[in-house]
């Protein structure tokens, strides 16, 4: 990972830049003027990770990250303002544990960070040896003295002291929705932002009801309150750690109307195309869905272009993207049935040239 130009003072400026970039790829498809939905300046990623350096000569290691393409200069950190309080509260507090314990501190590489805004924490402590006994006695008295989780990785083996996940709440339309985040699989970084996003997708859906198709829907972040807003849910995700996480958080948060099943979305669209069936869909009775919206939460690389001509079938298609460019490409193929309704911009990254988009895209009349 490299390191971030943090400088508040430029922030506007970088925004301002990320919109005119996104309604420059709008523009060609007549989209109106994005909602911006800012970020705190500082303190506002819940998790990150940082190799460790040693010193020359000196058995003294420091948390360190390096620019893009340059492994051998690192820069040193004893605080990093981009991140949670936490992380900042937590980072002094785990380097004096691992000077002070062998037990703690040979040969451990990398560690990371896992936060929530409600202040639950989980360390991952990385290694180029074996676990023991005494490592395990060791974690697990640091784990009480920070009040966190921990995670011990070594090859082949991952010891966990505490849970294996932290324990977030996200406030949507007034209600509190709470989410089981497991150590190793993807969260939005920044919390805040976060929230600003489920917000804007719960209002641009709108109360329907008809049924709701969701695709790459992870741990259920916006599957909890999107399903409170129709009839049923269809989600799929293919990480089987993500949906082991959506099934408990649908459970803690007793939302009944979502069927979740383990496929990707290339196969959901063969399922549905009945070019082939499932085992995992022999107990899902497609043909009772009434789909009137889609929603997609796709990787960097977009949809892909069978699963971009699945959406068109859709009335509405609700799509968060991480790459505006990839968004343009597949709004470029959707054009001709579906205009562009809302959109909005979330600087889940500040201080980068990333940005979080969506968009609303409705059939044409």
């Amino acid at each position: 990972m490299s390191r971030p130009a943090f400088d508040p003072a430029a922030y506007d400026a970088q925004l301002a830049e990320k919109k005119a970039r996104l309604v420059e790829l709008l523009t060609p498809f007549a989209a109106p003027e994005p909602e911006v939905f800012e970020s705190p300046r500082e303190y506002y990623r819940l998790r990150t990770e940082f190799r460790l350096w040693r010193e020359a000569g000196s058995e003294n290691r420091h948390y360190a990250m390096f620019e893009a393409g340059d492994k051998h200069s690192p820069i040193f950190f004893e605080d990093f303002p981009i991140a949670s309080l936490r992380i900042n509260e937590l980072m002094p507090r785990l380097k004096a544990a691992w000077q002070a314990s062998p037990a703690l501190g040979f040969k451990l590489f990398q560690v990371e960070f896992l936060t929530t805004l409600t202040g639950d924490a989980l360390i991952t402590l990385c290694y180029h040896r074996p676990l023991d006994d005494a490592w395990e006695a060791a974690a697990t008295q640091l784990a009480e003295e920070l009040q966190v989780s921990l995670v011990g990785r070594s090859k082949g083996k991952r010891i966990v002291v505490g849970r294996p996940y932290v324990e977030e709440e996200l406030q949507v339309a007034g209600r509190r929705f709470r989410y089981r985040q497991p150590e190793g699989a993807f969260t939005q970084p920044n919390g805040e932002v976060c929230q600003k996003m489920l917000g804007w997708a719960y209002d641009v859906l709108g109360q329907r009801d008809d049924d709701l198709l969701e695709l790459y829907c992870g741990n259920g972040n916006f599957t909890l309150p999107l399903a409170t807003r129709v009839r049923k849910v269809l989600a799929t995700e293919i990480s089987k750690t993500s949906v082991n996480a959506a099934l408990a958080n649908l459970a803690d948060n007793q939302i009944d109307n979502v069927t979740l099943v383990r496929l990707s979305a290339e196969e959901l669209t063969e399922a549905l195309n009945d070019v082939r069936p499932f085992r995992r869909l022999a107990d899902v009775d497609l043909k009772s869905y009434d789909f009137g919206s889609v929603f997609v939460d796709p990787p960097r690389a977009g949809m892909d272009p069978d699963t971009c001509e699945l959406t068109r079938r859709f009335e509405r298609i609700l799509y968060i993207s991480c790459n505006p460019e990839t968004l343009a490409q597949n709004i470029a193929q959707l054009h001709d049935t579906h205009r562009i309704e809302r959109c909005a911009l979330f600087d889940q990254f500040p201080y980068t040239h990333h940005m979080e988009s969506g968009v609303l895209l409705v059939r044409r009349s």
